[in-house]
């Protein structure tokens, strides 16, 4: 991981990665929204296909999948203007559930993605504790790896690798690890949550989200991905908030993709505060 990204250039580290046996794709240039039509599902590792990747898009950053397809998961701390990860991720290494990392990047917003291997035969989806700032991404998910660029208030900063482990690494238990981070409640989720018209964060919305008993998860999701297009976060950004906490609530993958598309399809129609679901009676969106 050092050597790749020490390389020149992202096209570079890109065919790199592919010819480590590393499943790879492009990302958008200085952001995390995937190129190809089917984001990390097109990931691979042909370098001949990667090369043509980034002839097309030199300066695309590069994405990993995470889980089982690539052999490893990563812990993600988060920091920015609602709180860090730090504090909860350092309760969790002295309590051991998060203290074997292979490698540690920093990440352009000064948090961190700690690098474990995966557990053979061991599925471990990608999920999300907002309250903590702590996301963890597996199978289902993917990262943004080094040496990629990020723009953050007008000033470029890269993936960078800053620490590698010199003692064996050992899978991270996720289910335990959220356990800690996220001690199950009692108490029973609303049949009904209220969601108010606006002014929720990311985070909220979120946890809305996972909250959702069946019945609404669908409408409840794609209300949440709504308020989100509206406030002008992209779809990586929408995609990494709501995507584990739909997760938690049940629903699969392709679902939570399909539906958080139609949010981006239709929310330019939809204005501040709008109520659940479609505006026009002419959109037809399976909810």
């Amino acid at each position: 991981m050092q050597r790749v990204a020490a390389e020149p250039d992202l096209a570079a580290a890109a065919i790199r990665y592919a010819n480590l046996g590393m499943l790879v794709f492009p990302c958008v240039p200085g952001g995390k929204r995937p190129l190809t039509p089917s984001g990390f599902h097109d990931a691979t590792s042909s370098a001949r296909v990667v090369h043509q990747w980034w002839q097309r898009t030199p300066d695309a950053n590069i994405g990993i999948p995470t889980g089982s397809r690539t052999g490893f998961l990563v812990v993600d701390v988060d920091v920015h203007p609602g709180g860090s990860g730090f504090a909860a991720f350092e309760r969790a290494r002295a309590a051991g559930l998060a203290d074997s990392w292979g490698w540690m990047v920093r990440t352009p917003s000064g948090g961190v993605h700690a690098y474990f291997p995966t557990a053979a035969d061991q599925e471990q989806r990608s999920w999300q504790v907002p309250s903590v700032h702590v996301d963890f991404r597996g199978d289902g998910g993917y990262v943004i790896a080094p040496p990629s660029k990020v723009e953050i208030d007008g000033v470029t900063k890269t993936y960078d690798v800053i620490a590698v482990t010199t003692q064996p690494a050992r899978p991270v238990d996720a289910r335990e690890l959220r356990k800690f981070l996220e001690p199950p409640r009692r108490a029973p989720a609303p049949a009904s949550p209220s969601l108010p018209a606006n002014g929720y964060s990311p985070e909220a919305l979120a946890r809305t989200v996972a909250l959702t008993p069946e019945g609404g998860r669908n409408r409840t999701l794609f209300w949440a991905s709504c308020r989100m297009v509206e406030d002008r976060h992209n779809h990586a950004t929408v995609l990494s908030y709501l995507m584990p906490a739909a997760q938690h609530a049940g629903l699969p993958d392709r679902e939570i993709e399909s539906t958080i598309d139609s949010a981006f399809r239709v929310a330019s129609r939809l204005g501040p505060g709008s109520g659940l679901g479609p505006t026009q009676r002419s959109e037809v969106i399976q909810l």
